[in-house]
Formats: structure tokens, C-alpha cells, sequence
């Protein structure tokens, strides 16, 4: 009979090889449902979703593999807000899903494995700000963090506005942008009125 511990080493390892690693892998390695949930309890693995783990040490290493995962599944895609602010350092929170946005009028992306939340954009708020970040020798289309804080403020109810505010704050503190382009692309996001108070506050 497998002991517990050998169980639990084998869950791991699972997680180790495949990166993220899906429920019917664990099965096919005979290891039940309920490890995984004890594992996951203990801080050991992280459930990204139905069905999708990943080991907790490397969360943030494969969450940038999941950046490159929908990059090559959304060729036209731009990875933006939650995405970007980890990407960008501008937030502790790890994204359950990958944040791109795409032009209004693309097909939604139906073959994306992982999670993931779509934004539409058009015109130069689709356009501007895009700056590339090489991750595992994929290019990735990621915002600007002057861009993306912006974002964040535009679409303040997905996002939350606390961590609108907060980007804003560790932006101008970590110095990953300029107020000139704070402004440039609070104006482009049409949130110069709701930016402005904070703004000035961290002034």
C-alpha cells in the first residue's frame, strides 16, 4: 500500500514536470482527488482553476508561462491589468487568470487551455502603450505600467478600485512611470476626473 508521504512526494512531483498540471494527470498517476485538496491546504500546491494546479513555490514562475501560453493563442492580444501589474511588479496579488485585451470587434479565443479574462479595446486604447517583454524566448505584448494603471482605473469595477489606487501609489513610488505619462494615458482612458485626486495625493 502507497503510504501517505509517497503519495503526497508523487502529487509534487507531478506538478514539478508538468508545470501546470491538470486533475486527470494526478489520476493517471493514481493519486486520488483528496491529496490534492490536503496538499492545497497545506500550502503545498495552488489551484488555479477547475481542474488545473501548479506547485505554491513556482506560482509566480508559471504564471509568466501562462502569459506565454495565450500569447501564442491570442496572437493580436495585449497582456493588460492583472496580468500586467504582476508582470510589472505593481501588485502582491497572483491572478487566477490571464488579463489580455483584444480589439472589439476579434473573435473571442475558444482555444485557450487556461483561464482567462478578455478585455475589448479599440483605436489607441488598444494600440498605444504596448511594450514587449521577452518571457522563455516568447515576445509578449504587455501595457506600459503608466498604461495599465490607467486601465485599471477604467475598468475600476472588474478590478476593484483599491487596487487601481494602489498600482497608482507603487507606480510613482517604484518610479515605473512618469506623472507626464500618468496623465497622457489617463486623458487616452478617458479617467483624468477619477485619477486626478489620487494623483495629486501621492504628489
Amino acid at each position: 500500500m502507497v503510504s501517505e508521504t509517497t503519495m503526497a512526494e508523487r502529487a509534487l512531483g507531478i506538478a514539478r514536470e508538468q508545470g501546470v498540471a491538470r486533475a486527470r494527470d494526478f489520476r493517471a498517476a493514481g493519486v486520488p482527488a483528496t491529496y490534492l485538496s490536503r496538499l492545497c491546504v497545506q500550502g503545498q500546491l495552488v489551484r488555479l482553476g477547475r481542474g488545473l494546479y501548479q506547485l505554491a513555490d513556482f506560482s509566480d514562475f508559471h504564471a509568466a508561462h501562462d502569459l506565454t501560453e495565450v500569447t501564442r493563442r491570442v496572437p493580436h492580444g495585449v497582456v493588460c491589468l492583472l496580468s500586467a501589474l504582476r508582470l510589472h511588479d505593481l501588485t502582491t496579488q497572483l491572478p487566477p487568470a490571464v488579463w489580455i485585451a483584444i480589439a472589439h470587434k476579434a473573435r473571442s479565443p475558444s482555444n485557450i487551455p487556461l483561464k482567462a479574462e478578455i478585455v475589448r479595446a479599440s483605436g489607441p486604447a488598444l494600440s498605444e502603450g504596448i511594450m514587449t517583454v521577452v518571457i522563455e524566448g516568447v515576445s509578449v505584448p504587455v501595457y506600459s505600467p503608466a498604461k495599465t494603471v490607467a486601465d485599471c482605473f477604467k475598468y475600476r469595477r472588474r478590478v476593484g478600485l483599491e487596487i487601481a489606487v494602489e498600482a497608482l501609489r507603487d507606480a510613482i513610488a517604484k518610479r515605473k512611470a512618469t506623472r507626464t505619462d500618468l496623465w497622457h494615458y489617463a486623458q487616452l482612458c478617458r479617467v483624468r476626473p477619477i485619477m486626478r485626486p489620487y494623483l495629486e495625493a501621492f504628489s
